[in-house]
């Protein structure tokens, strides 16, 4: 085999390896890419309350997929699974989602983010200012108004 020979196949051999790791890094890259698409965030406003949700595209995708092509938020879902639930007669997912679309719009307000803020604050106030029904009972030992134990000044006042 002449030397001529021997340096085409190192170079071919050492093309196809660059190859082949290209090949991997461009894979590599596209998965990222994939993961990254998955993990992007959207605001996303509900078509029910209109409140305003940070969620990924995916997560947008599939509740649209569910309710028709429109966005609902969680609270919403939930409201449209009770409305189906409590139901008389069995409906489905698209005349609930009606029903409860039409209630909303009798009580939308301007600014749904800010009621619903509201509301919790309301909540977290009434919580702190409601009295116990078990109120906090401490055991141990209490203080004296010195830091000597009494039985000490009791014996000191005997002498």
């Amino acid at each position: 085999m002449s030397p001529h020979t021997i340096q085409n196949i190192y170079s071919t051999s050492t093309s196809t390896s660059s190859i082949s790791s290209q090949r991997t890094n461009l894979k590599i890259k596209m998965e990222q890419t994939q993961v990254l698409k998955a993990t992007e965030v959207a605001f996303a406003k509900c078509e029910c309350c209109g409140l305003t949700e940070e969620c990924t595209e995916e997560y947008i995708k599939r509740v649209r997929d569910r309710y028709s092509g429109r966005w609902i938020c969680g609270l919403c879902a939930e409201a449209v699974k009770d409305e189906k639930q409590r139901s008389a007669e069995k409906i489905g997912n698209e005349e609930a989602l009606n029903q409860h679309m039409s209630f909303c719009k009798k009580f939308m307000t301007k600014n749904p983010t800010e009621e619903l803020i509201s509301a919790v604050k309301q909540l977290l106030f009434k919580s702190l200012d409601s009295p116990r029904s078990s109120p906090v009972k401490r055991s141990g030992l209490t203080r004296s108004e010195n830091c000597f134990p009494v039985r000490i000044l009791e014996k000191f006042n005997d002498n």
